[in-house]
């Protein structure tokens, strides 16, 4: 029935098949783009909340460091010989402690 209807309008065929193709690239775009970086985020905000005292971690700005004490925003880094640097959790890029153990 519905074919029918399309077939009477003039270029309905055609318009039919550019609001499909249109629909792919809009599946394709949010399976490969938006997906993987919500999964990421989301990843990334379990990492933060699991984070406790003695964690060896990296910073965004790459500083590694160990982590000696932990607020609700804030996390202090030990980075060298007792040097201490108060840091703001989001600016946790990974941990280290996997990294030092092999090492």
């Amino acid at each position: 029935m519905f074919e029918i209807i399309l077939l009477q309008v003039p270029g309905g065929g055609a318009g039919t098949m550019n609001l499909i193709f249109i629909g792919g690239i809009l599946l394709v775009f949010y399976f490969f783009m938006i997906r993987p970086q919500q999964k990421k985020q989301k990843d990334q905000k379990k990492f933060i909340g699991g984070i406790k005292k003695g964690d060896q971690i990296v910073t965004l700005g790459g500083i590694h460091g160990k982590v000696t004490a932990i607020d609700e925003n804030t996390i202090t880094l030990e980075v060298d010989r007792g040097a201490r640097i108060k840091m703001d959790k989001s600016s946790i890029s990974l941990e280290a402690s996997k990294q030092y153990k092999k090492d």
